[in-house]
């Protein structure tokens, strides 16, 4: 009795790690495989001894499965054992008659050959990739957690307040707009940058990961001036087909309000003076990252007083077919005014809903305000 019991312990270790290694997607596939290798002979059975409740057509199952679970490899003998088990219900059940619903038809042979073919081409894509399906998922989640992260903005001292919000376009996960800050200079000074990578969504998505990462590592490390100039011979050493972004790089200094607005063909930013209650459009020359060298940018300076506020968009807010930019950011405008009386505190989510909530474009606001 003690050696079976040990023989039934080293067993369930040994399932289990193969269990957890296969989840895990560092094992091999041989568990699944036997599993559904024993599923085809069992509903080829059930299929020829009760027809009217297990169909021909039930061999999708373990091969569907076998799709999302297996290699090519083992695929393979999972199909073989399929068809094997079609054969043998064929000669079972009897030929085919037209009329007759219990016997293996064209359609069941197609039908099954159709998702056969389907998850070849599943697990040939996965294969080809390298991620397992069931580390893929876990994979994307990562990586816009890790977009997530890398957009929060640092917590300010008192008296002044900053948000952001970001939406991509059609209700993805990813985006091509993103936000990079940290606080330089002892605490003393916030750098922040803007970026909109040049198509939307998924498209984008992968080259804003790659790009956040890279500015985040050159944010505050390099003078403000310098850091566009490197973001751009950054991205010309990519040398992707859809190289281009634009940018906008804001200087706070937190304990005058004085700042500085370095821009790499992005759109002006506004700045609510408080003592007029008027909107100003803060806008600073520079090419497009990604596009030309020995591409300069000026930047504009400007003074944040109290109760003043400085928003920083993309495209994506004010922009629409058959409407120009302008009335795009006057739209905006007109609906911060609202916003005026009651404070700009979870105001960045509220303007993306009420100027372009429905967009097929990613949308990205930042909101710094004096308070």
């Amino acid at each position: 009795m003690a050696r079976a019991r040990r023989a039934l312990h080293r067993v369930r270790t040994v399932l289990r790690k193969s269990a957890v290694d296969y989840f895990r997607g560092d094992g091999s596939d041989w568990l699944p495989l036997v599993g559904l290798l024993l599923t085809v002979p069992g509903l080829a059975w059930a299929t020829t001894a009760v027809p009217d409740w297990c169909p021909p057509t039930a061999l999708v199952f373990p091969v569907l499965l076998g799709g999302l679970l297996l290699r090519p490899a083992s695929l393979l003998l999972l199909y073989a054992a399929a068809a094997t088990a079609l054969v043998v219900e064929d000669a079972v059940l009897g030929p085919y008659h037209t009329g007759m619903s219990r016997t293996v038809t064209p359609g069941t042979v197609l039908v099954v050959s159709a998702v056969a073919f389907a998850g070849l081409m599943i697990a040939q894509f996965r294969s080809r990739v390298g991620v397992p399906w069931r580390r893929g998922g876990t994979m994307l989640f990562d990586l816009r957690e890790r977009i997530r992260v890398q957009s929060q903005l640092p917590d300010l001292p008192d008296g002044w307040h900053a948000e952001m919000a970001l939406r991509p376009a059609g209700g993805q996960s990813f985006s091509g707009d993103f936000v990079v800050a940290t606080r330089t200079g002892g605490g003393r000074v916030l750098e922040a940058v803007l970026t909109d990578v040049s198509g939307k969504g998924m498209d984008a998505g992968s080259r804003a990961l790659l790009l956040s990462g890279a500015f985040g590592g050159l944010l505050g490390s390099l003078p403000p001036h310098q850091f566009l100039t490197a973001a751009n011979g950054y991205l010309l050493r990519q040398d992707w087909d859809e190289g281009f972004a634009t940018s906008v790089h804001l200087v706070l200094d937190l304990e005058t309000g004085d700042y500085e607005l370095l821009s790499a063909g992005h759109l002006p930013g506004m700045q609510l003076c408080a003592g007029t209650g008027r909107w100003e459009e803060k806008a600073a020359d520079g090419l497009m990252l990604g596009v030309f060298e020995g591409a300069e940018f000026d930047g504009v300076k400007g003074t944040l007083n109290s109760g003043d506020v400085l928003m920083l968009f993309t495209d994506g807010l004010v922009e629409a077919s058959g409407r120009d930019l302008g009335e795009g950011i006057d739209r905006l405008i007109g609906e911060a005014e609202r916003l005026v009386a009651h404070g700009f505190h979870g105001a960045a989510w509220r303007l993306i809903e009420a100027v372009a909530k429905d967009v097929n474009d990613d949308r990205a606001l930042l909101i710094i305000c004096r308070d």
